[in-house]
């Protein structure tokens, strides 16, 4: 089933990708590039916020999950320069770097979206703390930084429905407007991908996709929020990204745990 699963998203995810590369192309050959400020109407302005809010999100999770600075901050430039593009790409090359673990063939969700939150567990804590204190400021800024970018989507798109009407006029599907809003629902897929893994249940899943699907990175940010508000101080903030089955989480305690039975030990205790 496992395996079923990882081949179809595999498949999903380039099939995604290679339609957006010749959306791209074909565009640029029927329209020419986009860097022309008569593409920039009101609603195109509101559409690349709504694009690069999510794109925040998914270069947030980029950001955790590449051990190495150099090449998250190459994928972050790719993920601006070329949008879902980017994110079909290094979705399917996590895929393919599954290993035949038992743990990948269980829950290959689980290994393709976190790290190796175990190597973060057993560290001597701080006497001073300081170790809570980052995770406390981690969880902190992202709620705060979520918040912001959703309270500033939803102005955005208040302020262009009140200032340009309606978004649903046939003059403003231009080739470049349809050509971002196949590059936005695209990266909505990826984020419903993870939605659908989150949830515990399908009605809740489909709710939150809906959602999604109707409202953009307002959903994203808030949905965001809300689960890092389910997180308590003493939680990483990798934990946002695990199922509600809490499995990381169980993992988390139960590794952290032992690691604080060892440093017991260790002090003589």
């Amino acid at each position: 089933m496992a395996n079923s699963s990882v081949n179809g998203l595999k498949t999903l995810f380039i099939l995604l990708g290679c339609i957006m590369v010749v959306t791209l192309i074909f565009t640029i050959y029927i329209d020419g590039l986009p860097f022309r400020k008569d593409i920039l109407t009101p609603w195109m302005a509101a559409t690349l916020v709504d694009f690069y809010i999510n794109v925040v999100a998914l270069a947030a999770w980029v950001l955790y999950r590449e051990s190495n600075w150099l090449s998250a901050i190459i994928w972050i430039i790719l993920l601006v320069c070329f949008g879902s593009i980017t994110t079909c790409a290094y979705i399917v090359m996590l895929f393919f770097k599954l290993t035949s673990s038992q743990e990948s063939i269980q829950d290959p969700m689980y290994c393709v979206l976190l790290r190796h939150p175990i190597e973060y567990i057993c560290k001597t804590p701080d006497k001073d703390g300081m170790e809570q204190k980052w995770k406390q400021s981690y969880v902190l800024t992202l709620r705060i930084l979520f918040s912001v970018l959703g309270f500033l989507m939803l102005g955005t798109l208040i302020y262009t429905l009140l200032t340009d009407g309606s978004p649903f006029r046939q003059e403003l599907l231009t080739p470049w407007m349809v050509a971002t809003l196949i590059d936005f629902y695209i990266n909505v897929v990826a984020l419903s991908v993870w939605v659908t893994y989150k949830e515990s249940s399908w009605i809740s899943a489909i709710f939150w996709i809906i959602l999604l699907i109707c409202f953009g990175s307002i959903t994203t940010c808030f949905y965001i929020v809300w689960k890092l508000f389910q997180l308590s101080s003493e939680h990483p903030v990798y934990l946002v990204l695990s199922n509600s089955g809490n499995r990381a989480e169980n993992r988390y305690k139960f590794v952290g745990k032992q690691c604080n039975t060892g440093l017991d030990e260790q002090e003589g205790f």
